[in-house]
């Protein structure tokens, strides 16, 4: 049996409050949306940044 090749993609953390695009990463497809407290420079506290595909 073959294996599937899941190729990483990029996806954006973007902040809940202003709806900037602070962070990128790869990471493979599958699996459930990240949800992370990160640092938001624009209002210069952590809040929640949510998984967006671009």
């Amino acid at each position: 049996m073959a294996k599937k090749n899941k190729k990483a993609e990029t996806v954006f953390l973007v902040c809940e409050e202003t709806g900037d695009y602070n962070y990128s990463l790869r990471r493979k497809p599958g699996g459930e949306k990240l949800k992370l407290m990160k640092y938001c420079p624009r209002l210069r506290k952590h809040t929640i940044h949510n998984e967006k595909k671009k």
